[in-house]
């Protein structure tokens, strides 16, 4: 959208204000899909919400495509945020719980790297297709987005069912079949169903379908449950908080003020923050003696995006999908991801007056402050649970943040003593 945006203001004539509500819309509506996919998850499963999730999306992307107005546009940006907010609900919680204690961390934070890879090759089309006529590029730029979408709604069927979800609803021996596809050997998989299996006892039926969850999160919780919820919650208020959609929304604005000019180098110089190289800059320069700038602006914004591809963009979802417990894990991540989403929409839908009441210096100046609230939260506040089975992360948040440290050392000790003895 970001690149887009740049002809979209030139094709319909939008002010700043359509233009901030057309890219903070979609959070809004994020934040109405994300709420309402933890509850459908938990009934139609895993595997089928993803499907939901992309054919959403879809249809928002033919109809931003095929926009004829303003209206248009925006309606189809609402519907493809409907499905963003079902996607980056159901994605981490779907990896988390497909994968093993030892890759779970890569696993559950892939999402974050393919929405990164999937930004890099949005820029890459955006500049392809910048070429094209006004009326139609920004309409190609956004159109193209139902291609995978259709693939993704399809494909999704071929991979198996969440084996958590399955054991949940009483199909026990198909979650096993799942495990025996994902474990090297037989005793593991049965092992990982014991464990499952355990971790699901004591769960009131109509929990396995959703129900109940809403009174244990938010009215009342346990003491573990309650440290979730706030760690949970918060890592998700400080993602966005660093101010990194701002960077990815609003890159060809910011690189225009340091001294790229025109609409395709803009374009180039978000390609450059996301790591294709500095060319642009012999050629986007107005004056020689500026160059020295341009080449600062561009280097601090891929330093920017660069630690947060490595670092919380990554964690927020690896930490969000993993440390709610089996029977609050759907819902509980689908209220961080509401946050998260209504962060992303509050930055993204104000960040133009922003900079404009307090310069983009300004801007960063804040974000940079509230980066040192995250890092302080996330020190202090985050336990450390690499290496933990998902069914005893609940017992991690039984701790401090130094006991746990020690619990997870010890687990990890008896894990491979383990091991070696079954060896």
């Amino acid at each position: 959208m970001s690149g887009a945006i740049l002809f979209i203001k030139d094709d319909l004539k939008t002010n700043d204000t359509q233009v901030q509500v057309l890219a903070g819309i979609l959070n809004v509506c994020a934040l109405v899909g994300s709420l309402t996919a933890g509850r459908v998850s938990d009934w139609v499963g895993r595997r089928r919400t993803i499907s939901f999730a992309a054919c959403i999306f879809f249809v928002g992307s033919v109809l931003m495509g095929l926009a004829p107005n303003f209206t248009t546009l925006l309606v189809g940006r609402c519907v493809a945020g409907v499905g963003v907010g079902y996607a980056l609900m159901i994605a981490p919680v779907y990896a988390t719980e497909i994968a093993s204690a030892e890759s779970r961390g890569a696993l559950s934070s892939l999402p974050d790297i393919c929405i990164s890879i999937g930004i890099l090759l949005g820029y890459v089309a955006n500049y392809l297709l910048a070429k094209l006529p006004l009326a139609y590029g920004w309409r190609a730029m956004l159109g193209l987005g139902s291609l995978p979408s259709a693939a993704l709604a399809i494909g999704v069927f071929a991979m198996p069912e969440s084996p958590r979800w399955l054991v949940m609803q009483g199909r026990a021996e198909e979650a096993l079949a799942v495990l025996r596809r994902e474990c090297d050997a037989e005793d593991e998989a049965g092992v990982r169903l014991a464990e499952i299996k355990a971790a699901a006892q004591g769960v009131p039926a109509q929990r396995s379908s959703g129900k109940g969850v809403w009174k244990e999160l938010f009215v009342r919780p346990t003491p573990p449950v309650r440290r979730i919820l706030v760690a949970a919650l918060c890592v998700h208020f400080f993602n966005h908080l660093t101010g990194i959609e701002a960077v990815l929304l609003y890159i060809p604005r910011i690189f225009k003020a340091a001294g790229i000019a025109s609409h395709l180098a803009g374009i180039i110089g978000s390609l450059v923050c996301l790591g294709l190289g500095l060319t642009v800059v012999e050629r986007s320069a107005p004056h020689h003696a500026a160059q020295w700038a341009v080449v600062l602006a561009i280097a601090t914004v891929f330093t920017f995006v660069a630690s947060f591809s490595i670092g919380v963009g990554p964690v927020t979802w690896t930490c969000s999908s993993e440390v709610f417990p089996l029977r609050l894990r759907a819902q509980g991540t689908s209220v961080g991801l509401a946050i998260n989403r209504l962060i992303n929409a509050t930055v993204s839908m104000t960040f133009v007056s922003l900079y404009k009441a307090v310069t983009i210096g300004g801007a960063f100046f804040l974000f940079a402050g509230l980066c040192v609230l995250a890092a302080a939260f996330f020190y202090f506040l985050c336990p450390e649970t690499q290496g933990r089975p998902l069914e005893e992360v609940e017992e991690v948040f039984s701790h401090g943040r130094q006991d746990t440290s020690f619990q997870c050392d010890a687990f990890n000790e008896e894990h491979n003593a383990t091991g070696a003895a079954a060896a």
